[in-house]
């Protein structure tokens, strides 16, 4: 009787250690932290399209993450889609006539901005507005554009 307990004992430590694990892994791939950050700042910018893009996506600029989408949201004023980044304090001499892309990063289809610096001297703060934006491509209009230019011609 005495074995069956410890053996549950065991089996029970064992479990609460994997799933405390996997709950420190999550934590650590989903970079939860990271969007905590109190060293880093706003910027916002208006897209077109957003399609695929999502909170928590990195904000990368010449291949370097420097921060993540905060929120998404419809801009009601303008009609378009409004993004919110934090960007690492670290990074604090971006230039203001930085344009934003979102790209598209992998195989899968994993959706990122992308920042492509100007070249003024003057720097984004907090709480700036990136003006130069370019939306998401989206598959679907490229192929009906293709069909349709391709059914004019004939």
């Amino acid at each position: 009787m005495m074995q069956y307990k410890a053996l549950e004992i065991s089996v029970g430590l064992f479990v609460s250690a994997a799933m405390a694990a996997l709950f420190f892994l999550a934590m650590q791939v989903s970079n939860f932290n990271a969007l905590q950050n109190t060293n880093s700042y706003t910027l916002t910018a208006h897209f077109d399209n957003v399609s695929g893009l999502k909170t928590k996506s990195l904000v990368s600029m010449a291949g370097v993450p420097i921060g993540r989408v905060t929120e998404i949201s419809f801009d009601p004023e303008n009609y378009d889609a409004l993004v919110k980044m934090r960007i690492d304090a670290r990074y604090n001499t971006i230039p203001s006539d930085t344009s934003a892309s979102i790209l598209t990063a992998g195989l899968l289809g994993e959706k990122y901005i992308g920042l492509t610096p100007g070249g003024l001297d003057e720097f984004l703060q907090e709480g700036d507005a990136i003006e130069l934006t370019q939306s998401a491509l989206v598959l679907e209009k490229l192929i009906s554009q293709f069909l349709f230019q391709s059914a004019s011609k004939d």
